[in-house]
């Protein structure tokens, strides 16, 4: 999962990309990346690292220009080099810069066809790199003097045609515009805005809408499943369908957990739908545990807070703060090995004892994945004198491993492939587990959106929507187990001690 942001503006842009990637930094922590343009010449920066990190002021005051696009990585097989932190760039048809949120499932497949028939050659393990260069490719087919919208719109619609899994994209021509586009399954979001100026209108496009209206834009649609749009540097708007076959599929998992709660996805308000979570979740409980002996309610910080919350309304029990968050720890969940994930729990969480000494406590978190930190926090409740521990997820068992973007691990790594709901109850040490029912996730979100009709919901069906072959999840073992992440940690700590 990765965060990207393309704005085109009739003042500099440099300022409004970094406060945009803030914003967005929880969709990735890794490295973080920014290219600018002044229709002339491109200015880059890109490092591992948080934002604040990478862009210091002598940097920003080096990157000029009226557009430019932004990147934040969470890399889905372990740690990333400095190399492979994006935008990425390639200077023909006309200068392109690229950044990419998702993943490429035939990226493998690809890369060689790239070197055999078109004559390319990729530098990075990055599949975000050969969506470029077969974007490039693309275009250069219809490559004038000066590109034109019907040449981008022809170009998107090859990229659908050769690439499989999920990308959004922010890419920019450097002296003729930036331009969006979403898979044909609408798997990864992507939405535009616009803002109205002294000096004319400016546009941006993001991950998500947050990055919009904390910065003064006016939210104008998301941009649909198989859509590209172009905005040229002088400010004309061209929208097109790129895709014969699109259809919404979007991620479940954005609502569950990636976005931020203040974010609309697909006009879905992300907050409502995670109280309706735990509005259901309630109502689960209270049809198959007429008689639960629950004392207080207690989220696992951040996210699970408004799902557990409504749980609390509407079983009529309190809720309370009962873990203290060092904010200045990153996501557990995006940690590449198992060793500084485990290490990271406590380090982040702090229970407060008086919330749980001699009390039946109703833990809620939004998602259970390898179980390390589910673990962790269900011991230092008990360790806090809690009499019964009990464990409830706002979204179902994940048991199949996502191959869209999102660092859910081999099969073999997840908590819940191949147990049922008590036997993970065991493994992490609760009294009672309850899962989510898929169908009333389903319905958390729809109530927001009654057109959307179908999700990926992959993690928890093992039914993937571009169909991958046994070969590509044997492959994907191999890049995301825990062993490998640790091979790449050591790599990547080299890479990080290149100085600026």
């Amino acid at each position: 999962m990765c965060g990207i942001i393309a704005i085109l503006s009739n003042t500099p842009v440099n300022q409004e990309i970094y406060d945009g990637l803030l914003v967005l930094q929880h969709r990735g922590q890794d490295a973080a990346g920014m290219v600018t343009s002044d229709g002339k010449r491109l200015y880059i920066r890109r490092r591992n690292g948080l934002v604040n990190d990478v862009f210091h002021e002598k940097n920003m005051k080096g990157l000029l220009g009226n557009m430019g696009i932004g990147h934040l990585r969470y890399p889905t097989a372990g740690s990333s080099s400095a190399s492979e932190a994006q935008p990425f760039y390639v200077n023909s048809p006309y200068g392109i810069s690229l950044a990419h949120n998702g993943n490429l499932t035939n990226a493998t497949g690809l890369k060689k066809e790239l070197y055999k028939q078109d004559r390319r050659h990729i530098n990075t393990d990055s599949d975000s790199e050969i969506l470029l260069n077969i974007f490039a490719q693309e275009l250069q087919k219809y490559a004038t003097y000066r590109v034109n919208p019907e040449e981008i719109f022809a170009a998107v619609t090859g990229v659908h045609k050769r690439c499989q899994g999920a990308y959004a994209v922010a890419a920019m021509i450097t002296r003729d515009g930036i331009v969006g586009f979403r898979d044909p399954n609408g798997i990864r979001p992507l939405v535009y805005g616009k803002r109205e100026t002294e000096d004319g209108t400016d546009y941006m496009i993001a991950s998500e809408s947050v990055a919009l209206v904390t910065q003064g834009y006016e939210i104008v649609r998301d941009i649909e499943p198989g859509e590209a749009i172009f905005i040229t540097a002088e400010g004309k708007v061209h929208t097109q369908q790129c895709s014969d076959k699109a259809r919404y599929n979007s991620c479940i998992f954005e609502y569950v957990y990636f976005a931020r709660p203040d974010s609309v996805i697909d006009n879905v308000f992300v907050h409502k739908a995670r109280m309706r979570m735990g509005h259901n979740l309630a109502e689960r409980i209270k049809k198959e545990w007429k008689d639960h002996d629950i004392d207080v309610v207690i989220p696992i910080p951040d996210t699970s807070r408004t799902s557990a919350l409504e749980l609390a309304i509407t079983l009529g029990v309190p809720y309370r703060e009962g873990y203290i968050k060092n904010r200045y720890i990153g996501r557990t969940f995006i940690m590449p090995g198992q060793t500084q994930r485990k290490k990271s729990v406590r380090r982040k969480l702090n229970p407060l004892d008086i919330e749980f000494k001699g009390k039946n406590v109703m833990l809620v978190d939004d998602s259970i994945v390898r179980g390390t930190t589910s673990r962790e926090i269900v011991q230092m409740a008990r360790d806090s004198g809690a009499k019964n521990v009990y464990f409830a997820s706002a979204s179902p068992a994940i048991r199949y491993p996502n191959i869209y973007g999102i660092d859910m691990p081999a099969a073999t790594e997840l908590i819940a492939h191949g147990k049922t709901e008590a036997e993970v109850a065991n493994a992490i040490g609760a009294d009672k587990l309850i899962y989510q029912n898929l169908d009333d996730l389903i319905d958390a979100i729809t109530t927001g959106n009654s057109d959307l009709k179908q999700f990926d919901c992959s993690v928890f069906t093992g039914e993937y929507v571009t169909g991958e072959s046994e070969s590509y999840f044997t492959e994907l073992e191999s890049k995301r187990n825990d062993a490998k992440k640790r091979s790449n940690e050591d790599r990547v700590a080299i890479d990080m001690s290149d100085s600026d």
